[in-house]
């Protein structure tokens, strides 16, 4: 299978299944020196891990991870770090019948089709506890980044149409509740909503928004690597994502260029700009001000109504899908959304320290 490999400085290779020994991921370009412990790894991991609430699945995984490589007396060496997270809690046998038919909004008539044979224990590489080496790879990503004054924020925007209002807007908040949504009010709505949901068999969508800070300008290449391209396939690549904007976004079908336009000035003797329409982001390069974007994400597909769909052999049949599944993905896609743009804003950071003669002279005769 190709694909499974993303980065080109920061390189990062995810593999296994959901219903195998166990997942994990390499990672290759990570700089020496920097202090990593499994604690810092597992920070990350313990916001996507499954059975935290009556939304999640109740798969019991404690997706503990352990560090196989690239690490040293506490510090990272410069070579390829290797971690790993076993599977506990696999049930399969709640997917044997899924073999013979293919589930609405999933991935298995197009591995059929292109590989002609699947794992259809819970999706395997399509399944979202691929997601794992993602994370574990974000949580070192967003270390270094850290310590370079750049930081991530990143919640639930809206669930179902419920929409959090900015005037309510609480950052301690969103570890607080179980929909990581910064706002209370729009918390309980959503909640209710969800429970509703549920009731009738169903799920739920939402939007994931993510707001980086301490950008310097520049970062991005100007043509096919832009930085708003890059974090674009970055966060398509996770699986449910149906729709990226980065500021504005959509709105600009309906705006102006006297409006939309964000016009350069002077702030405490630095240069900035009055609006941030544009995202953080112009011509494919950061501007110093924060980047924003926003993550649409489909309501899970596997659900308790039923469905109509064909068997392998082509028969016409009804479905209930049983087993664990989340009744929304959006909460624990938000660790997901956020480790990815880290990844891609690392991996830019790096391509950009050759961008400069003097940049180069810096480093090597200072």
């Amino acid at each position: 299978m190709a694909g499974s490999i993303f980065g080109k400085n920061f390189t990062i290779t995810t593999w296994g299944e959901s219903h195998g020994k166990g997942l994990g991921v390499v990672i290759d370009g990570c700089p020496a020196g920097l202090e990593l412990s499994s604690d810092d790894i597992q920070a990350f991991l313990d916001r996507r891990k499954p059975g935290q609430s009556n939304i999640t699945t109740q798969r019991k995984e404690d997706d503990k991870v352990t560090i196989l490589s690239g690490v040293f007396e506490g510090k990272t060496t410069g070579t390829p770090i290797s971690l790993i997270v076993e599977n506990t809690n696999q049930k399969s046998k709640d997917y044997s019948q899924i073999a013979s038919y293919y589930r609405p909004g999933h991935a298995d008539f197009g591995f059929d089709m292109k590989y002609g044979f699947r794992d259809y224990r819970g999706g395997g590489r399509s399944s979202g506890r691929e997601t794992i080496g993602r994370v574990a790879a974000g949580a070192i990503a967003s270390k270094i980044l850290n310590q370079l004054g750049i930081t991530l924020l990143c919640y639930t925007k809206s669930i179902g149409g419920i929409y959090i209002d900015y005037d309510n807007f609480d950052e301690d908040y969103i570890s607080q509740n179980k929909l990581y949504m910064p706002d209370r009010d729009a918390f309980f709505k959503a909640d209710e909503y969800l429970a509703k949901c549920m009731e009738k068999k169903d799920s739920a969508g939402g939007l994931i928004e993510c707001v980086i800070e301490g950008m310097p300008a520049g970062i991005g290449e100007p043509v096919f690597d832009k930085l708003d391209a890059q974090l674009a396939k970055a966060i398509f690549s996770i699986g449910s994502v149906k729709g990226f904007e980065i500021g504005d976004g959509f709105d600009v079908v309906s705006s102006t260029g006297s409006y939309n336009n964000d016009e350069f000035c002077i702030i405490n003797g630095e240069i900035s700009k009055k609006t941030n329409h544009a995202g953080g982001i112009l011509g494919g390069m950061s501007d110093s001000s924060p980047i924003v974007f926003r993550a649409a994400i489909k309501p899970t597909p596997s659900i308790a109504s039923k469905q109509h769909t064909i068997t392998c052999d082509g028969e016409e049949i009804e479905i209930s899908i049983n087993g664990r599944h989340d009744p929304i993905i959006v909460p624990r896609a938000v660790v997901v959304v956020e480790s990815m743009a880290a990844i891609t804003i690392l991996d830019l950071l790096l391509e950009n320290m050759h961008a400069r003669l003097d940049s180069i002279e810096d480093f090597y005769m200072r």
